[in-house]
């Protein structure tokens, strides 16, 4: 699970690697983006992360999990994350989250399965 935490912000925040939300989302994911609709699949995904990276200039995420817990066929984690984005020309700042994923195995790897954050104000 580190692992995966860890390609999530060095490929697709560090490097704008989008493709590799292929190994970090599994096929059938669904995300719940604060203010949004819920978006399911890799390719919708993907196009979300391309365009809020990109929109807010995102320079970089570091996650911090808290706790997980087993789910059923799964793992549940909790956890906080800082982004540092820097939008249109102005300074950059961080923006701090919390947020709860549900783990799935697929192809023998553990991805994230259901992804829920919300800022913290």
């Amino acid at each position: 699970m580190a692992e995966t935490n860890e390609r999530f912000c060095a490929e697709v925040f560090g490097k704008r690697n989008f493709e590799a939300l292929d190994e970090i989302y599994t096929s059938r994911a669904r995300i719940l983006p604060p203010g949004a609709a819920m978006i399911s699949g890799r390719k919708a995904i993907k196009d979300f992360w391309s365009n809020m990276v990109r929109s807010t200039n995102a320079k970089s995420a570091v996650l911090e999990s808290i706790d997980v817990m087993p789910a059923g066929d799964g793992a549940v984690e909790i956890g906080r994350a800082v982004l540092v984005i820097e939008p249109g020309g102005q300074a950059a700042s961080q923006l701090e989250v919390k947020y709860v994923v549900y783990w799935q195995q697929e192809d023998g790897r553990w991805k994230w399965h259901v992804d829920i954050w919300n800022p913290n104000s």
